[in-house]
C-alpha cells in the first residue's frame, strides 16, 4: 500500500477539524468531521444545498457557478462553526461524482458550464472513438467499464479543444479554491484515458483521439495536497489563507469505499460491497486489476481506491430510479411517505415483475413510472399502475442485479465472498438490504449512511497525522463509531449493533 504524505504536519498544523466537502448528482453538504482513533469519526453537517442537471445552452448541464457558490457559503459556515467550538480547520478534502467536467482556459475561466453525464451527446461519438481505439484495446490498458458517458467520449464531442484544460469536478472546485490544476488518480481512473496498471495517464490514447497529452493536469494521490487556499478565497470563507486543500478519494465511491467497515478475518473470507445511492456500485476490493476479455465482456471497470488499491465493480442502476418515480408522483399531486411506501412495497408478495435496473434507458429525466411499466411491458408482464408496486419492481430489480453482479465479480476475480456490506442513502432502506441479502444468500451489513464523507475526512486525518496505518486500521475506526445493522439471508432483520 502506498504512503499517503504528510504535507499538513508540523506544530503549527497540529490535526484540528476536517472540511468535507461531499457533492452527489442530486445534492451535496459540506461537513466538518473529528477523529478520535479509540471512538471512531463524528459528522456535523453545517451545510445542505440542492444539485441536479438543468436545460442551459441546448445540453443537459451542471450550473457549477451555482454550485461553486454553495461550496463556498458551507466553507463559510464550517469556519464559523469551527471557530464558535474553539475548534480549527485543519484541511478541505473534496469528493463529488465522477467523469464529468469542466474546460478551463490559461487565464482559469470556465469555458461553459460543464455538460452532465445525463446528457445524450456522447452517444454519437462512441462509435468513431471504436473506429480509432478497437474496444478490446481500451479495456486492456484502461480496464474501464464501457459507458456511454465516459469521459473518453464526451471529450470527442467537444468542437475545439484549443487552449483549454480539463478538469474533473472535484478538481476544477479545488483549482478555483487554489490555483493549483491537478487530477485526482481514482477519479481519472473513470476517464478512460488512464493506464490501470501503470497508473499514469495512457498518453497513446490521447494522441490516437488528437487530443494534447496536457489536456488533464498531472495526477495527484489521496492524502497529498492541492495546496493552501488563495488569498480572496481564504478571506471569502473565513479561514487562514494557510489552510489546505488535500485530495482524498475524490471520485465519491471511491472515498465510500474506503470507509466500508470490513474485517475479513471476522466476516469469513472478501467482502464485497454496494455503495447505494443515485446509482449502485457493487464490487470487490482488488490489489491488481481484471482485464480479461470475459471481464470486458462481463462489463467491469476497474477503478483506483485509496491507497493504490483497485475497485473492481459494475455500475448499475441506483435509487435515481425511485427519486424520480417520487418526483413524477409529486408533479401528479400525490407525495406518499417513503416510510409508507416501503412498508406497502415489503407487504407485497416476492416474485413480482422485473426490470433491468442498468439500462440505459432509464438514464434521462423522464416520466420514471410509465417508463418502468413499459419496460415490464416488453417482458411480457404487466405492472399495475400502483406506487406501492412501482416501488417493489424497483427494489427487487436492484437486489437481482446486485446478486448477479456479485456473482459474476467473484467468477472473474476467482474470490470467495462471506459477507455484503451495503453503504451510503441504500443501506437506510431495510426493504432493499433484505432482498440483498436474500438475493445474494450473504449476509448484509448496512451502514454507515455518510460512509463517503467518512472516508473523505478519515484521508484527510491520515495525511495531518491524526492517525496512522492501511485501509484496515481506516475501517477499525469506522466501525468504532458506526451503527451498522445486519441481515440474514431468507429472514428478517435480525441484529442491530451499536458500536
Amino acid at each position: 500500500m502506498s504512503t499517503l504524505s504528510h504535507d499538513i504536519d508540523g506544530a503549527d498544523n497540529a490535526p484540528g477539524v476536517f472540511a468535507a466537502v461531499d457533492i452527489g448528482a442530486s445534492s451535496g453538504r459540506v461537513m466538518l468531521g473529528r477523529v478520535s482513533p479509540e471512538s471512531g469519526v463524528s459528522l456535523e453537517t453545517v451545510h445542505r444545498f440542492p444539485n441536479g442537471v438543468v436545460e442551459i445552452d441546448g445540453g443537459l448541464r451542471w450550473n457549477f457557478d451555482a454550485l461553486f457558490a454553495e461550496v463556498l457559503a458551507g466553507l463559510r459556515t464550517a469556519a464559523t462553526v469551527a471557530a464558535g467550538q474553539g475548534e480549527r480547520i485543519a484541511s478541505i478534502g473534496i469528493d463529488t461524482w465522477a467523469v464529468d467536467y469542466g474546460l478551463v482556459d490559461a487565464g482559469g475561466n470556465l469555458a461553459a458550464q460543464p455538460f452532465s453525464y445525463r446528457d445524450d451527446r456522447s452517444r454519437a461519438a462512441v462509435e468513431p472513438v471504436h473506429r480509432t481505439l478497437d474496444p478490446e484495446r481500451l479495456y486492456a490498458t484502461t480496464g474501464l467499464q464501457f459507458l456511454q458517458f465516459n469521459t473518453i467520449y464526451q471529450l470527442a464531442t467537444e468542437p475545439d479543444l484549443g487552449g483549454l484544460q480539463a478538469l474533473l469536478i472535484p478538481d476544477l472546485i479545488a483549482f478555483l479554491l487554489t490555483g493549483a490544476r491537478r487530477t485526482e488518480a481514482t477519479n481519472a481512473s473513470t476517464t478512460g484515458l488512464f493506464d490501470a496498471v501503470a497508473g499514469e495517464w495512457a498518453t497513446e490514447f490521447m494522441a490516437a483521439l488528437g487530443l494534447r497529452k496536457d489536456l488533464f493536469p498531472p495526477l495527484i494521490q489521496p492524502g497529498e495536497a492541492y495546496g493552501a487556499l488563495l488569498p480572496a478565497m481564504a478571506e471569502e470563507v473565513g479561514l487562514p489563507s494557510g489552510t489546505l486543500v488535500v485530495a482524498v478519494g475524490s471520485h465519491d465511491t471511491a472515498s465510500a469505499v474506503a470507509a466500508v467497515p470490513a474485517d475479513t478475518n471476522g466476516d469469513g473470507g472478501d467482502f464485497a460491497y454496494v455503495s447505494s445511492g443515485t446509482w449502485s456500485l457493487v464490487g470487490l476490493e482488488l490489489l491488481h486489476p481484471v482485464l480479461t476479455e470475459a471481464s470486458r465482456e462481463a462489463n467491469f471497470t476497474n477503478e483506483r481506491g485509496v491507497d493504490g488499491t483497485i475497485r473492481y465493480l459494475r455500475n448499475i442502476g441506483g435509487l435515481w430510479l425511485l427519486s424520480e418515480c417520487q418526483r413524477t408522483w409529486a408533479s401528479e399531486g400525490f407525495q406518499p411517505d417513503l416510510t409508507a411506501l416501503l412498508a406497502a412495497a415489503a407487504a407485497l408478495p416476492s416474485g413480482g415483475p422485473q426490470i433491468n435496473a442498468d439500462d440505459p434507458y432509464f438514464i434521462a429525466p423522464d416520466n420514471m413510472p410509465e417508463r418502468i411499466r413499459a419496460a415490464v411491458r416488453r417482458t411480457g408482464e404487466v405492472l399495475p399502475n400502483d406506487p406501492a408496486a412501482i416501488t417493489r419492481c424497483i427494489m427487487d430489480s436492484l437486489a437481482a442485479g446486485y446478486a448477479r453482479t456479485l456473482a459474476d465479480a467473484e467468477r472473474l476475480a476467482d474470490r470467495s465472498v462471506g459477507v455484503v456490506h451495503v453503504v451510503g442513502g441504500g443501506s437506510q432502506n431495510a426493504l432493499l438490504c433484505q432482498l440483498t441479502a436474500d438475493a445474494t444468500r450473504r449476509p448484509v451489513i448496512a451502514g454507515p449512511v455518510e460512509a463517503t464523507a467518512l472516508g473523505n475526512v478519515l484521508v484527510q486525518a491520515r495525511a495531518a497525522g491524526a492517525v496512522t496505518g492501511g485501509l484496515p486500521e481506516l475501517r477499525r475506526i469506522i466501525a468504532a463509531g458506526a451503527s451498522l445493522r445486519r441481515y440474514e439471508p431468507a429472514g428478517f432483520p435480525v441484529t442491530a449493533s451499536q458500536n
